[in-house]
């Protein structure tokens, strides 16, 4: 029941006081938890308390895992010789300025950082919060996630996000280096990241070539982190502190698969 209920949060991106009230009047939330007309509903804390305890016990990977698996069985999941598409997405924390309280102490979460990027026009933009980290399949479907400060640069987290049984990575410029084309190498993994034009070394015909052709599979962890800050109110973090948000961002992964998998099987039956 309670985890039918984080599903349902992360689907219609609610509070947990909101969550407590859809519970209460909607009858289509009772029926999907498994509510009867008068049963009592779990109260905002509780959903509060309940969460934390699924964060305590490290269990959001292994929900994660558990779902894939599903989908795999179901033939929607390829976890052998899939491809893996990485990226990364900024997301702005509860309280990003700088702020002061009536003690004169700063409000910004402590845990959060600045994050600097420069855009193609070359003007540098800056936003104090987290960064998620997702790996997903050629079908949206995310096979790893990881979440970070906003300081951390997305090449640190590329090795983590990746395992042995993939046959192509996908990547912008980004993660170009050549530690990683060596790992990369090392297990037979074919390096499909965006190759990245330096001072006095412009591309090659067949470079952008290459670089158009991977990007047209690149965007799908576009999409995928775009109905994210559309639907999923990835766009601002909700609570203080990584941990908290981490774990509302991993079950958001979950509630999405689930969601992206019933997609597939209803196209798969029409």
């Amino acid at each position: 029941l309670m985890f039918k209920a984080l599903l349902l949060q992360s689907w219609y991106n609610l509070s947990d006081p909101a969550l407590e009230k859809q519970l209460a009047r909607d009858l289509l939330f009772r029926r999907f938890v498994g509510l009867g007309l008068s049963d009592a509903i779990p109260d905002h804390s509780t959903l509060w308390r309940y969460r934390q305890a699924l964060d305590k016990a490290g269990l959001v990977k292994p929900l994660l895992d558990e779902i894939n698996a599903q989908l795999h069985h179901k033939g929607l999941l390829i976890k052998h010789g899939s491809v893996s598409i990485i990226d990364a997405s900024v997301i702005e924390a509860q309280r990003a300025r700088p702020n002061k309280d009536k003690h004169g102490n700063n409000t910004q979460d402590p845990e959060a950082a600045w994050n600097v990027k420069t855009a193609a026009n070359g003007k540098k933009t800056s936003t104090y919060g987290y960064k998620s980290h997702l790996n997903v399949d050629e079908d949206g479907f995310i096979k790893a996630t990881d979440f970070t400060a906003g300081n951390v640069h997305d090449s640190q987290i590329f090795t983590q996000l990746l395992g042995n049984k993939d046959s192509a990575v996908y990547a912008d410029s980004a993660y170009s280096s050549q530690a990683h084309s060596d790992w990369l190498k090392d297990r037979v993994i074919a390096n499909r990241i965006i190759v990245r034009a330096y001072r006095n070394k412009p591309l090659t015909q067949a470079q952008k070539a290459s670089n158009r052709l991977w990007s047209g599979t690149r965007c799908t962890v576009e999409r995928t982190f775009g109905i994210f800050k559309l639907h999923y109110g990835m766009a601002k973090a909700r609570y203080l502190g990584l941990k908290r948000n981490a774990m509302r961002f991993g079950l958001m992964c979950i509630a999405y698969n689930m969601k992206r998998g019933i997609s597939l099987l209803r196209e798969s039956m029409a």
